[in-house]
């Protein structure tokens, strides 16, 4: 008999200052990692799936974001920058690329 199955791993990466487009207030969203692996006899084997989502603290609302714009916000929070558009803070980005929740 073969047991098989999945894991779900759940990672904060940041803590981020940005406007939510839902409720419209700035608040801290949390950057988070989502890891499914897949299991042989309960030992996780290998991922097959990651999914990066922003989640507003205030409202709640989840918003889904790619793996580059993950890479992006870390790379903003780093760097101290917040997601209110201030210095160098939505410089470089095209229509395809904005911040999550940001409102057009």
């Amino acid at each position: 008999m073969i047991i098989f199955g999945t894991k779900g791993y759940l990672y904060q990466l940041a803590i981020l200052t940005l406007v939510c487009g839902r409720c419209g207030n700035p608040a801290a969203h949390t950057l988070r990692k989502r890891v499914t692996k897949f299991t042989l006899f309960f030992v996780p084997l290998f991922p097959f799936s990651t999914k990066y989502a922003t989640q507003c603290t205030f409202c709640g609302a989840e918003q889904q974001v790619t793996k580059e714009q993950a890479e992006r916000l870390q790379a903003q929070e780093a760097g101290g920058q917040g997601g209110f558009g201030g210095p160098g803070g939505g410089q470089g980005h095209g229509p395809s690329q904005q911040q999550p929740y940001q409102r057009p």
